[in-house]
């Protein structure tokens, strides 16, 4: 297992070691990563959704997956970032809704 250093700040952080890019835990997501957002309980269910939303990369995408449509969430979406983010139906319901988010800028 390697060291872990604690840095005060990100830039810190980027400065002791310039060519490393995303996580150090030495793990890739290779597909889109999937949030099953019943997962979450609901007090903190929104926020959870948009810190993993705005932590995308852009042209970083994401599924999210609920048992309802979820126009609420892709409407403060849209509020809060414009153009910024799209989003794509994979599924529609009665089940399950699977949406892609992608980060445009």
């Amino acid at each position: 297992m390697a060291d872990i250093s604690i840095q005060r700040s990100r830039e810190e952080a980027v400065d002791q070691n310039p060519e490393q890019q995303g996580c150090a835990c030495g793990e890739h997501d290779g597909d889109l990563p999937e949030l099953d957002v019943q997962t979450i309980p609901h007090a903190i269910r929104h926020a959870s959704i948009f810190g993993a939303v705005e932590s995308l990369v852009p042209g970083g995408g994401m599924i999210i997956s609920a048992t309802h449509d979820p126009v609420p969430l892709l409407m403060q979406l849209q509020a809060k970032h414009g153009d910024a983010y799209s989003a794509e139906y994979l599924d529609q319901g009665p089940e399950r809704w699977r949406i892609l988010i992608r980060r445009v800028a």
